[in-house]
């Protein structure tokens, strides 16, 4: 029986030098504490103090989850992060937590339902099928990151916010700003600032002239008094932002495991049916961040994974680890398409669960069954080495991704 142990010499603080890490490589350092110190204490590259850092599975499914872990409480506070800047505006709802979180959530949860999604479908199937004929038309070797992966999902969730085509460009540059630890803090705030301007002016048009987008709900929103400008504008920021990046990311890293596991490739061209199960392991292993995000704060003493957190203590929490955590996965480090029962955490846990997760996997499934269709011969262009990886990143992905068919 586990037993609960107050802090010291046995929880030094190790400092996290977060590197920059290359294709799927899995971050060491995290790999470590999962399986020698799966309740640890550590310090990243920026912010002030000491934080825990809980790695197992089932811990992650706590902290993320019990009320008494919270959101609201890190603000104001200088915690140690790998940003240099915290990414949300402060009345994003991010940082809330219920009934505030459920009063910021309720307000865009419609623009997400499978119904309006799967709305979404035909216009991204159409959306991609023009890229990639732009891309064949070109010719070989392409870029996907420059053909596919960038603009797909920018256009895809800009006509859920209702962005216009013309303001996209300066939308994807606030946002690599923004999603950088490279930039540093004034840089990373001055995109911010300018994206919230954005939308404090897109969202005044919208009230004045209602539409049947993210940014018309939030703006109905403000007229029935159920948001403030603020939370608003804020929802508005961490989606499109957030949106954007982790899909333009991930689905580059999706294809970039299928070219460099060429067995699995020649699986979903034989068996297309596996599709949506090989998606739900691709995001289970693939180490699709850097470090870690948002962090919570105790607001009592809370014993997780037999340690005991004082209140007013600082936790960091990983879906990365816990999504390779072998209590609760077979051979966790192997890519596994055969994996039927797969409770990945790669959305989320919680009252935090990804509002997005049905937007990313309807975006997945076009982008890949676009690809395995069309492109019967697709491989890299180029060797490994010869492929760049984005640096100071906090949503891990390839700059480029040279492609021949």
């Amino acid at each position: 029986m586990t037993t609960t142990e107050s802090v010291s010499d046995q929880y030094p603080v190790r400092f996290w030098d977060v590197k920059d890490l290359r294709g799927l490589d899995f971050d060491p350092f995290m790999a470590e504490r999962l399986h020698q110190e799966p309740v640890s204490r550590v310090k990243l590259p920026n912010g002030e103090g000491h934080a825990w850092f809980v790695t197992r599975y089932e811990d992650v499914k706590f902290v993320t989850s019990d009320p008494r872990f919270s959101r609201q409480a890190v603000l104001g506070r200088p915690i140690t992060r790998l940003a240099p800047h915290f990414i949300p505006l402060d009345e994003a709802v991010g940082f809330a937590d219920p009934p505030e979180h459920t009063r910021l959530r309720k307000a865009v949860a419609r623009a997400f339902t499978t119904r309006s999604l799967e709305r979404l479908r035909p216009a991204a199937q159409r959306a991609a099928d023009e890229l990639l004929s732009e891309m064949e038309q070109d010719g070989p070797p392409a870029d996907l990151m420059e053909h596919l992966h960038g603009p797909l999902p920018l256009a895809v969730i800009s006509d859920v916010m209702g962005v216009p085509p013309h303001d996209r460009p300066q939308m994807a540059e606030w946002t690599n700003i923004l999603l950088s630890a490279g930039y540093g803090r004034e840089e990373s705030e001055r995109a911010k600032t300018g994206m919230a301007a954005y939308f404090t002016e897109l969202l005044g048009r919208r009230r004045a002239e209602p539409s049947d987008d993210l940014i018309g709900y939030v703006a109905e929103a403000t007229v029935q008094g159920e948001l403030s400008v603020e939370e608003a504008v804020a929802i508005a920021l961490l989606i499109q932002a957030s949106a954007a990046h982790a899909v333009r990311n991930n689905s580059a890293n999706m294809v970039y495991a299928l070219l460099t596991h060429p067995d699995h490739l020649a699986r979903l061209r034989a068996e297309p049916e596996l599709l949506p199960q090989a998606i739900e392991e691709l995001l289970r292993y693939i180490p699709h961040r850097n470090a870690v995000g948002l962090a919570r704060v105790a607001t009592e003493d809370v014993e997780v994974g037999g340690v005991l957190i004082r209140a007013g203590e600082v936790v960091h929490s990983s879906y990365l680890t816990a999504n390779r955590d072998p209590e609760v996965f077979d051979s966790p480090d192997e890519l596994d398409f055969d994996r039927e029962h797969n409770p990945h955490l790669s959305f989320g846990h919680g009252p935090h669960f990804c509002l997005g997760s049905m937007l990313a996997r309807l975006e997945s499934e076009v982008i890949l069954t676009s690809l395995i269709e069309r492109f019967p011969d697709l491989r890299l262009a180029e060797p490994l080495d010869r492929i760049r990886w984005q640096r100071s990143a906090l949503i891990r992905g390839p700059e480029n991704l040279p492609v021949t068919w």
